[in-house]
C-alpha cells in the first residue's frame, strides 16, 4: 500500500505530494509522537505530528480498525483519554474559534475536523493528514495551538464523520484515542 497525504483547510481536500513541505527538517520539538489506544487500553497504532510551514502533518500507522471500514479523525479538546471504555474526558471536538462542525458545513469547520479514515482489508491505514488550522506551536489568528491549558487528543470514531451534523458529524463512539503531549 503507498502511502497518501490528505491536506484540509478552508474546507477543501486533496492528496499530494510532499515534497513543498520539506524544505527544512523541524527540530525535534516540533515532533511529537502520539500513542493510540483502544477500548481495551492496547497500543494500536502511532499518530506522528510534525508542525510544517503549512500546518501539522499527521503520519498515521493504525491498526486494528474495521477492514475496509471508514472511520471519523478528529482533534478533541482535552488532552486525557480516560476512561478507556468511551475516552469521554477528551471532551468534544477542538473547536477554538467557535465554528459550526464539518468539512461540508458553510459556516463550518472545527480546527479537530479532518478527513474520514478508509482502512485496508486488514483494518489498517498508513497515511499523512495535513491539518493547515491547527499548530504545535503558539497560535495564531490563522491557526489554533493543540498545547492549551488543558491539552488535546486525537480521536477515531467508530463510524464515518458526514461531516455535516452538528455538534460531531454523526460519527459514533469513540474507539481509539492518543493524547497529544
Amino acid at each position: 500500500m503507498s502511502k497518501k497525504t490528505v491536506l484540509i483547510g478552508l474546507g477543501v481536500v486533496s492528496i499530494v505530494g510532499l515534497g513543498f513541505l520539506y524544505q527544512t527538517v523541524p527540530p525535534e520539538s516540533e515532533i511529537r509522537k502520539v500513542s493510540m489506544i483502544n477500548n481495551d487500553g492496547q497500543e494500536i497504532g502511532i499518530a506522528q505530528l510534525t508542525e510544517t510551514k503549512a500546518g501539522v502533518l499527521l503520519d498515521l500507522k493504525i491498526s486494528g480498525l474495521t477492514p475496509n471500514g471508514e472511520h471519523a479523525i478528529h482533534i478533541h479538546e482535552k488532552g486525557d483519554c480516560a476512561p478507556i471504555d468511551s475516552f469521554k474526558n477528551a471532551g468534544g471536538h477542538y473547536n477554538p474559534m467557535d465554528k459550526k462542525h464539518g468539512m461540508k458545513h458553510p459556516e463550518g469547520q472545527h480546527a479537530g475536523d479532518m478527513p474520514n479514515l478508509k482502512p485496508d482489508a486488514k483494518g489498517s491505514v498508513d497515511l499523512r493528514i495535513l491539518n493547515r488550522q491547527v499548530t504545535l506551536g503558539s497560535g495564531t489568528d490563522e491557526r489554533a495551538t493543540v498545547f492549551d491549558a488543558d491539552g488535546s487528543s486525537i480521536m477515531i470514531h467508530a463510524g464515518a464523520d458526514d461531516h455535516m451534523s452538528q455538534p460531531s458529524g454523526a460519527a459514533g463512539g469513540r474507539i481509539v484515542c492518543g493524547v497529544v503531549k
